[in-house]
């Protein structure tokens, strides 16, 4: 059996364990004295004024969406390709999630059909970086602001992605970002929500301290019932040794997308993840899309993958494809692409040997289809 190479995992150094160690050692009020360094090491890198550490990106959306006041009977449209948790996380409000079709070159949210799906009842778009490429900005906010509908960005996957000069998750009305294990930064489990709007601020503060509010003088005292989506101070400290390493693991991401695209430049029939001119694609996960000529599958390359005891996986099965939602086999992209990609592992530590051994199965691939 050849050794496995994983598609993802952390960059851990001497750095994380020293403040991990020390946060654990931490009492009082000094428990909490890394979530909120976190924060400022996170505003500082997005440039935006306030943030707040949860423990997920899910439950960052979810207190998002209450704080704008999304309720049962409302809609919000998305992407059709994407993870359930940004779905998910509308269904906790009791709203409606309306998937609709993406571009064929980044996989993101497709604006024609965004304002298509606009209806009285659309109280939010939220726009999907997947896997770290960006969506068309400009255009979706200059279309939530001509309905007076807010965008939200789902920056989950695009920490280090930046449009003409912002950083992802800086441009709607709020942003989200995960740090779950396998993402450019990891605190194992946790997530962050970032904005510009110190109303919106104010009230996810509350929401996620039981409802007490930070200008409350009396001692618990809530004023809502909230919720609790709090980050640990010890996964927050692992946030900040991670924080101040981003740009070299940022850095790293982006060369390891570079060496594989430069592995297969010279075959047609692949593409790779895009870099639009005016903007940074942050490497999170490098994607290969086949063309429909090529005759190449995702099941040929879960079967290739696996033979070589490479954990490549599989695109994003389209959302409205899943039994709990409604089926929209109209968004032709969406249900189209995850039949002819695949994500190559792409962390930090990888050699050129183990991406050379991934990229020989892509190409063998394509190979074998040739000869059929």
């Amino acid at each position: 059996m050849k050794q496995p190479i994983l598609y993802a995992k952390p960059s851990i150094t001497e750095r994380e364990i020293r403040y991990v160690t020390d946060a654990a050692q931490a009492s009082g009020q000094a428990c909490y004295a890394y979530i909120t360094r976190f924060e400022e090491l996170f505003k500082k890198y997005l440039d935006v004024p306030y943030a707040l550490a949860t423990s997920s990106c899910t439950g960052a959306l979810h207190l998002g969406m209450i704080a704008l006041g999304i309720k049962p009977g409302d809609e919000v449209i998305l992407a059709d390709t994407g993870w359930i948790a940004t779905a998910s996380a509308i269904t906790y409000v009791g709203a409606k999630p309306v998937f609709v079709d993406v571009l064929p070159d980044s996989w993101c949210l497709d604006p024609r059909a965004v304002e298509k799906a606009i209806t009285p009842k659309t109280k939010a778009i939220i726009a999907v970086h997947v896997y770290s490429n960006l969506c068309e900005m400009d255009t979706l906010l200059n279309l939530g602001k001509a309905h007076g509908i807010p965008l939200i960005e789902d920056s989950a996957e695009a920490l280090g992605s930046v449009y003409h000069g912002k950083r992802a998750g800086s441009m709607g009305i709020f942003g989200t970002f995960s740090f779950h294990g396998t993402k450019t930064i990891s605190t194992g489990e946790g997530g962050m929500l970032v904005t510009s709007d110190p109303v919106l601020y104010d009230k996810v503060v509350t929401l996620n301290n039981h409802g007490r509010s930070p200008h409350q003088k009396k001692q618990f005292w809530p004023d809502i019932v909230g919720h609790k989506y709090k980050i640990s101070n010890v996964q927050a400290a692992i946030g900040c040794a991670q924080m101040e390493r981003v740009e070299e693991i940022v850095a790293r991401k982006r060369e390891i997308l570079s060496l594989y695209q430069k592995k297969f430049s010279s075959f047609l029939e692949i593409t790779m993840n895009p870099e639009p001119e005016g903007c940074v694609n942050g490497a999170w996960m490098p994607t290969v899309v086949f063309s429909r000529e090529s005759g190449v599958t995702r099941e040929l390359l879960q079967e290739a993958f696996k033979e070589e005891n490479i954990d490549a996986r599989v695109f994003f099965w389209p959302l409205s494809s899943l039994p709990m939602f409604p089926s929209c086999p109209e968004n032709k992209v969406a249900w189209d692409i995850p039949n002819r990609a695949i994500n190559l592992p792409g962390y930090h530590d990888m050699t050129e040997e183990e991406m050379d051994r991934v990229a020989s199965v892509v190409v063998r691939c394509l190979e074998r289809t040739k000869r059929r």
